[in-house]
């Protein structure tokens, strides 16, 4: 090889890592549009790969709708279940197998009132960092669970912690995932919001995420509750995001 072309491509490839180090620093703020910086410029085009899914913490929308989104514990709540049924409330919840195992009763009745079930994959393990085949298995074993479960192949995926990477939307592309869901908001135990980005104020198509945990004080149905009376205030309904994404 010439000495020339021989520096080029040296220069070439560093100049590509450098490229993949921006996107990772950007990974976790996605931008006004629901998808990641990172998606929207690089991962398809450095991999030669298409089909990767979005990164989303808001979704663009005219209808006055929020997204609510719970993680696992939300079965434990009994309550929780008829406050969904009461109020028709199109919610999203992302399991984990290894917590939501022994509540897959609970869940199966959360189902059947209304609530989304989504892929919260099958450990808790943070996937940022992992191998490929690592966060394959984290997800596509998920998928597995859910389907044996209750006979369904979620399309979205929320990774354990907020926290992915490029790999991440590799691994979840071939799982069948359509499109990785953060949260611009979520509901403090004071009833508070606390915002990642932006204005400090619930805008139509944020996402919301509500802790689930029917240990502790207020609930899940309480915070729901009084989440519900906020978006009332504000001219906000709730809407079902698998319709969106």
């Amino acid at each position: 090889m010439r000495p020339w072309a021989s520096a080029a491509a040296v220069c070439a490839g560093m100049m590509l890592l450098a490229g993949c180090a921006g996107a990772d620093e950007q990974r976790a703020r996605p931008d006004g549009r629901g998808r990641s910086p990172t998606h929207a410029v690089g991962p398809a085009r450095i991999q030669g790969r298409a089909d990767l899914p979005p990164v989303v913490d808001h979704v663009p929308t005219r209808d006055r709708v929020v997204f609510l989104t719970y993680d696992d514990g939300a079965a434990r709540d009994p309550r929780f279940a008829g406050l969904v049924h009461r109020r028709r409330l199109p919610v999203s919840v992302f399991l984990t197998d290894r917590v939501a195992g022994p509540g897959y009763g609970h869940l199966a009745r959360l189902r059947a009132v209304g609530a989304s079930i989504q892929n919260h994959t099958l450990d808790h393990t943070a996937l940022r960092g992992l191998p490929y085949a690592g966060q394959r298995a984290e997800i596509c074993g998920q998928q597995h669970q859910l389907r044996s479960r209750f006979g369904i192949r979620p399309h979205l995926l929320r990774p354990p912690h907020g926290t992915y990477d490029t790999t991440t939307l590799h691994a979840a592309a071939d799982c069948g995932i359509r499109a990785v869901v953060l949260w611009r908001a979520s509901l403090g135990t004071d009833g508070g919001l606390t915002f990642r980005r932006g204005a400090p104020v619930l805008r139509p198509g944020d996402i919301v995420s509500v802790p689930s945990d029917a240990f502790t004080s207020p609930t899940t149905a309480e915070r729901t509750a009084h989440l519900l009376r906020v978006l009332e205030e504000r001219g906000l309904r709730v809407g079902r995001l698998e319709d969106h994404l």
